[in-house]
């Protein structure tokens, strides 16, 4: 395998499940480490003209992950910044095995969390209906993915997310 240049690499890639925090924390990241910040998710909405949840709804999930996708591998390959995924870009074996050999930060948060910070009025079609039982269903898929592909690790159910930055940039590997 030929690893690329570092300075085409993301010095980070955040994952984890909806309402964790990697919206928040990542763009914090970033400026502490004086790089820019890119979710996947915004890539998506771009390149579609579109919202998610109107892919979702218009285009059906396969759809979406197949963008998801590309725009994950795209963005593994030319972002050296901070990079946050989709909380079920995880889900595609190709994807993990691609963020294999790249920092990945993994912010853990807990059910209650999650669902409290996601609320009932957010725009995540795969939460629709009884959110709580969603996101439960959502972290017992997710949770082992999530566990396969990090290499740190951080609790961000208690922490803020100025914490949670520092946390990371502390453990990242010297640029």
């Amino acid at each position: 395998m030929t690893m690329l240049p570092t300075a085409l690499r993301p010095r980070i890639v955040l994952v984890g499940a909806p309402g964790a925090g990697k919206s928040t924390v990542g763009p914090l990241l970033a400026d502490l480490l004086g790089v820019a910040f890119r979710d996947t998710d915004h890539d998506v909405e771009a390149i579609t003209g579109m919202p998610i949840a109107d892919l979702f709804v218009e285009r059906g999930e396969p759809y979406f992950r197949d963008l998801e996708a590309e725009a994950v591998h795209a963005a593994l390959a030319s972002h050296p910044g901070v990079l946050s995924l989709g909380g079920g870009a995880i889900l595609r074996p190709q994807t993990r095995a691609a963020l294999a050999g790249h920092t990945v930060g993994y912010l853990r948060v807990d059910l209650a969390e999650a669902a409290r910070r996601v609320g009932m009025n957010a725009p995540r079609p795969l939460l629709l209906g009884n959110v709580r039982a969603q996101l439960n269903e959502l972290f017992h898929q997710r949770t082992p993915l999530y566990e396969e592909v990090a290499t740190i690790t951080v609790d961000a159910a208690t922490q803020t997310a100025e914490d949670i930055a520092g946390l990371l940039a502390k453990e990242l590997p010297a640029a």
